[in-house]
């Protein structure tokens, strides 16, 4: 939940069983994956990979890389599957203390972002760095994935707000 939000008494289940909705989104806390934050949101597809993009550039990300994953295994395999796409999202100054560090960083970047459509609704998912980065046990790769971990969250938070609302 961010400043402003505030739960109904039908929203308490939801938010005891981990799920807050807020207008047009919920934000997940999936104990089945903790190496990432997720969001579910009624905006469509399109909305919301603009969004998140729009989110990343707010956060100092730039998108390196975008695979649509529907259409490569639709041409691959000759799969049908729902609609989704993979964004390798990069800070820069980030990636550059964190390699100047450690070289061998380079084999967990960029972070990935995914855009996807779930059972009618449109899910957004960001990795979380300190979860893939906890293997390394140094202070300053730490700092560093906190500091990703914290703006990939504001990101993903803003997906599905109301135009002009702050997290």
């Amino acid at each position: 939940m961010t400043p402003g939000d505030h739960l109904a008494c039908g929203d308490l289940e939801d938010y005891v069983t981990g799920t807050i909705t807020t207008q047009n989104r919920a934000v997940e806390e999936d104990p089945m994956t903790d190496y990432g934050m997720t969001v579910t949101t009624t905006l469509t597809m399109d909305e919301a990979e603009a969004q998140i993009r729009t989110a990343l550039a707010e956060q100092g990300f730039g998108v390196l890389t975008e695979i649509d994953v529907a259409a490569t295994l639709k041409e691959k395999i000759d799969v049908d599957r729902a609609p989704y796409k993979i964004l390798g999202a990069c800070n820069p100054h980030l990636a550059n203390r964190a390699l100047l560090h450690d070289e061998a960083i380079g084999l967990l970047l960029p972070c990935n972002v995914t855009v996807s459509v779930e059972d009618g609704m449109t899910t957004v998912r960001a990795m979380d760095p300190s979860g893939a980065m906890e293997m390394i046990d140094d202070p300053v790769v730490s700092e560093v994935a906190a500091d990703i971990r914290k703006r990939l969250e504001r990101a993903i938070d803003s997906v599905g707000q109301s135009p002009g609302r702050q997290t």
